[in-house]
């Protein structure tokens, strides 16, 4: 059974992928309801090798 902090780090990764499939970003971000700050914040946070900051405990970003 996952459990929340794994749905929401897996919410996080499928907005990120989505991005790339779609190769839009306003588009994935409308699709999922988050903002582009957001998206942006977990992207840097994946970029930074920093994946633990997607669970939110240290994430600035938050859920």
């Amino acid at each position: 059974m996952l459990k929340i902090n794994d749905c929401i780090v897996k919410y996080k990764a499928e907005l990120l992928n989505l991005a790339d499939k779609l190769g839009n970003i306003s588009k994935a971000c409308k699709m999922m309801r988050v903002s582009r700050d957001k998206f942006y914040c977990y992207k840097e946070a994946v970029d930074n090798n920093s994946v633990e900051s997607l669970f939110g405990k240290t994430d600035r970003c938050s859920t």
